[in-house]
């Protein structure tokens, strides 16, 4: 109840069955597209007899890269530099496309140090797809967040708000 009005709100989260691992032992793409720790996860609102639903997804970035794990507490991401990754990706937003319709990436990788070449690839890999039923937006979020400063993330809500409202 919010304001004396009452409603259902309803989470739901699905994992997919492909690619499931821990962390840095599976990361990345398979050739079918699926990415590695793919989850799901659909927030319904019921109220007054009308619902609404909103689905978001996330997983591992869609290309094909590992991250072994080693003495160091945060591994290197290796890309891998002997396949052709925009097969694999295409793969991956077309069925993302057919699933959920226009998709809005989010990428809140670090932009420096050892995932900087993880957000490059990504970035230039949706600007070769040239899909216009994706769009990227790329936000450092230990960065702009560090110490705790979650009002920071309003920059990232205004970067979407147009297409939050679209």
């Amino acid at each position: 109840s919010i304001n004396g009005k009452c409603f259902d709100w309803l989470l739901i989260s699905r994992r997919s069955c492909f690619r499931a691992g821990v962390r840095y032992y599976v990361r990345g793409i398979d050739s079918e597209g699926h990415a590695a720790n793919f989850v799901e996860t659909e927030q319904i609102v019921h109220y007054k007899g009308s619902k609404t639903s909103f689905v978001q997804t996330r997983g591992s970035i869609p290309f094909f890269w590992s991250q072994r794990p080693n003495l160091k507490y945060k591994p290197k991401p290796q890309i891998s530099k002997s396949v052709n990754h925009m097969d694999g990706f295409q793969r991956h937003f077309d069925s993302q496309i057919i699933s959920y319709g226009k998709q809005m990436i989010v990428n809140l990788v670090n932009q420096k140090g050892s995932e900087k070449p993880l957000e490059q690839t990504f970035s230039k890999m949706v600007t070769s797809m040239a899909n216009a039923m994706v769009r990227y937006v790329a936000f450092d979020f230990h960065k702009e967040c560090s110490h705790m400063r979650w009002d920071r993330l309003q920059i990232l809500m205004d970067q979407l708000a147009d297409q939050q409202d679209e």
